[in-house]
């Protein structure tokens, strides 16, 4: 390896460590108590749903078909040549179980900008559903572009088909253009559940 590969990565590295020891540690839902932190979730759940159920209302009756959902509230961060998102949410089956998760994220790609934006994840079966709590692995690409600020801007997300679910993400503010290739890691809130 070059001088100059070796002089251009190292600090790259770095920032990847220290992005990824931020994200573990902040991605708790506000709140001082754990039933603070519940209630948080749980009305970002529902402030989710009613936002998507005006703008698609035929996903009502979707998620009532549906083994399952899942909702994140997520903050991400794009600087240059690395970004970071650090999230919260709740995964519900179709008998009511509520099972509280965390996420992050750590990507490598051009682009700049901060983006905060709420996720609905629809499960097309309980094996998909089970996978994703239990493992809730992801890895892929992703381009995006969003620009919008309050109530004005615009936002580019919408219903994305992946491994047996479905994604509908909704952009609440921010600016971001970025393209790049993230790991995704969602898990159980032990503190939560």
């Amino acid at each position: 390896m070059t001088h100059i590969a070796r002089t251009f990565l190292r600090p790259l590295a770095q920032l990847v460590v220290a992005a990824q020891i931020v994200l573990i540690t902040a991605c708790a839902a506000p709140g001082q108590t754990g039933d603070d932190q519940r209630r948080h979730i749980q009305q970002t759940e529902r402030q989710v749903l009613d936002e998507l159920y005006s703008l698609q209302p035929e996903l009502r009756n979707e998620l009532a078909q549906a083994p399952g959902y899942a909702v994140f509230s997520n903050v991400n961060v794009n600087l240059l040549l690395a970004s970071a998102s650090t999230g919260y949410g709740v995964a519900v089956n179709n008998s009511g179980k509520r099972t509280y998760m965390k996420m992050g994220e750590v990507g490598v790609g051009l682009g700049f900008g901060v983006k905060d934006f709420r996720a609905l994840f629809v499960f097309d079966s309980p094996e998909v559903m089970g996978r994703f709590v239990e493992s809730g692995w992801s890895f892929g690409g992703h381009a995006d572009a969003a620009a919008k600020a309050q109530d004005k801007g615009a936002a580019v997300g919408g219903e994305v088909v992946v491994d047996g679910m479905r994604v509908y993400q909704l952009t609440e503010s921010g600016i971001a253009l970025q393209a790049t290739l993230k790991g995704t890691k969602y898990w159980k809130d032990r503190a939560l559940n």
